[in-house]
Formats: structure tokens, C-alpha cells, sequence
């Protein structure tokens, strides 16, 4: 008579067992050089020989062969990205490592899509950039992806907006965006324009919630807030000033972009239409990329610490992370010469 199957025992069950991560149970049992503590050690081994796990030696093999950080961004053309990852570059091959990229071009689909796709490559660990669009089926979707990773042993964390329980580094973007418009209202502009970027982007979307509740606490009032959609891009900075300059200006002598790339577009697109910043305009942004200071006139703008955070994800997943914990940022003021006290 057939003996029945004996049950699949995952490299999961073995972790759970011992009471340890996933990641140390496959360190302990996949050969890794990287050294556990004697204790851990000891009850991974006995856990794994109570349960008779038996490791996959084609999947050690795989696993083996890649020493790689992978790092799922949503856009690689970005100046603010390329910061992100330079410092994850710089901080993964200081510990032997190194990061390999792959790009999304804001389109959510290819998130997930990526995700499996790399899987098959069984990276050390997965780094993920995130600006969280609002389609909750998105979410989902990256979701299962990334659980299947974890389970199989590998790492994730994610810098910026996100409602996943990994490792997170967030920014305070609705902060951000008070500290702005707080700092407007304060050097007295009352009729006030906020090039806001996407629509569906969660990031965004909280920085010009915050503009709105600076501007609206320093006494501005709300029909004097005009709110502008446009492409998160120097043209689509340029076209929304173009714009509001063709159409007049309507008494608006202040404008907030999303970002500092929207920012330098509207610098270009007022001079084109004549106008001077900050004598006849006011302009700020966020990020504090190096072109906001390089520009003419230098760029008000509020400064995240992108390297850093793009560096801590690094030692996140190099570590003993996966806690699901959550670490939020904040931007700096830094106020230069594209803004000025409104007359």
C-alpha cells in the first residue's frame, strides 16, 4: 500500500518554528556566509530537523547566485530618484552588495508585475519607491507579490507613501506642504496658486492638502487658492505658467509647486511670458534637488532627505528588519531667492 505524501515543509514553517525571520532560518540553512548568533543557530538547526525540512538545493543554488539588492522605482528620469539611488548604490556596495534597477515609469500596473518577474531572480532583497496611487486594486495586487517574496525568504522595504505592512521610510508630505504654505501666507501673499501635479498620486495629493491648510491658517482665504492639475514635469510646470500668465494672472503674485522639476518649469514659462521672480511672482518647491540651487533665481523650496532615506532602506534590508515597522520623515524650509514679501 502507497504511504500518503508527507506535507511540504517550507522554509516559512522552519522560521516559525524556531522563532526567528524568515531571512535568518534561510541564512542558517542556505549556506550564507553572513553569521547568526550561536543561539539562533541552534534552533533553526533543530526546528528544521523536527520538521525533516529538506532544502532545495536548486533554489540555494539560485539563491546563491545573487547577491543583488533590487530596486523597483517609479521613475529613474527624476533627479529626486537618481539621489534615492545613488545613496542605496553607494550604501549596499559598502556591505558587499550591489543594486540592480528596474523602472516602472509611474505606470502601478508594472509594480506588481515587476515584483513577480524579479522574484524568479531571487534577489537578496527587494527596495521599492512608492508614490502611492489611489487605485486601491494596485495595492493588492503588489501585495500578494511581495508576501510570496517574503515567504520565500527575501526582504522588502518601501520608501514612500505606502499602507503595506513592510518596512517603510515615509515622508510627511501633508507637512510639507503646511510648512510651505504657512511660510507664504506669512511673507504676506493673499492670492495664491498651487501647481499641484497628478491627480492620482497619494504623495501630491497630500502636499497640496497641507499648501492649502498653510495658506488657509495665515489667513488666506480659500477662493483666493487656485488649484492647478498639470504633468509632473518642467513642461508641465512651463504650460501652467504660461498659462496663468496668458489669462492675466488674476492678482495671483505667489505659486507652490509639487515638486522643485514642476518649480524650474514655471520659473521658464513666467520669464517667457515676461514676467520676473520673484518681483512680479513668488515660486517655491519641494525636494531640494541640486538644480534648485543652481537655477536663477535660486529655488524657496522645502528639503527632504532623499540619500538618506534612500541609504537607511539599504540597511533595513540588510538587517534584521521585517517588522512591518514605520519610520516618517520631514522636510527643511529653505528659503532662497525665487520668493520674496508680497508689496
Amino acid at each position: 500500500m502507497p504511504h500518503a505524501a508527507r506535507p511540504t515543509v517550507t522554509l516559512h514553517d522552519v522560521a516559525a518554528a524556531a522563532g526567528v525571520s524568515v531571512s535568518t532560518a534561510s541564512r542558517v540553512l542556505g549556506g550564507s556566509a553572513r553569521k547568526v548568533a550561536p543561539e539562533y543557530e541552534a534552533r533553526v538547526l533543530a526546528a528544521a530537523a523536527a520538521l525533516r525540512y529538506t532544502v532545495d538545493a536548486s533554489a540555494r543554488a539560485m539563491r546563491r547566485a545573487s547577491d543583488a539588492i533590487a530596486l523597483v522605482a517609479d521613475d529613474l528620469t527624476t533627479p529626486s530618484m537618481g539621489m534615492v539611488v545613488s545613496a542605496m548604490e553607494r550604501e549596499a556596495r559598502s556591505a558587499g552588495a550591489f543594486v540592480t534597477v528596474s523602472a516602472t515609469m509611474g505606470v502601478p500596473e508594472r509594480q506588481s508585475e515587476t515584483v513577480r518577474v524579479l522574484r524568479s531572480l531571487r534577489p537578496r532583497a527587494l527596495v521599492l519607491t512608492s508614490n502611492r496611487y489611489l487605485a486601491a486594486d494596485v495595492e493588492v495586487r503588489l501585495e500578494k507579490e511581495l508576501r510570496a517574496y517574503e515567504r520565500e525568504g527575501g526582504r522588502v522595504a518601501i520608501v514612500g507613501e505606502t499602507d503595506l505592512t513592510f518596512d517603510s521610510i515615509g515622508f510627511d508630505n501633508y507637512r510639507v506642504g503646511l510648512t510651505m504654505g504657512a511660510f507664504v501666507a506669512e511673507i504676506g501673499h493673499r492670492r495664491v496658486a498651487i501647481f499641484a501635479g497628478a491627480g492620482n498620486l497619494r504623495n501630491l495629493g497630500d502636499r497640496s492638502a497641507g499648501f492649502i491648510a498653510g495658506l488657509r491658517a495665515g489667513g488666506v482665504a480659500e477662493r483666493d487658492i487656485r488649484l492647478v492639475h498639470c504633468e509632473v514635469s518642467r513642461r508641465g510646470g512651463f504650460d501652467s505658467a504660461r498659462a496663468l500668465a496668458d489669462a492675466g494672472m488674476d492678482g495671483v503674485r505667489a505659486v507652490l509647486a509639487a515638486n522643485d522639476i514642476v518649480a524650474v518649469g514655471a520659473l521658464k514659462g513666467f520669464r517667457a511670458a515676461g514676467l520676473t521672480v520673484p518681483d512680479d511672482v513668488s515660486v517655491t518647491g519641494v525636494d531640494d534637488i541640486p538644480l534648485a540651487y543652481d537655477v536663477t533665481p535660486r529655488l524657496t523650496t522645502v528639503a527632504l532627505p532623499l540619500a538618506e532615506s534612500g541609504a537607511e532602506a539599504i540597511r533595513i534590508v540588510l538587517g534584521e528588519g521585517g517588522t512591518g515597522r514605520r519610520m516618517s520623515v520631514e522636510g527643511r524650509l529653505i528659503v532662497r531667492d525665487s520668493t520674496r514679501p508680497a508689496l
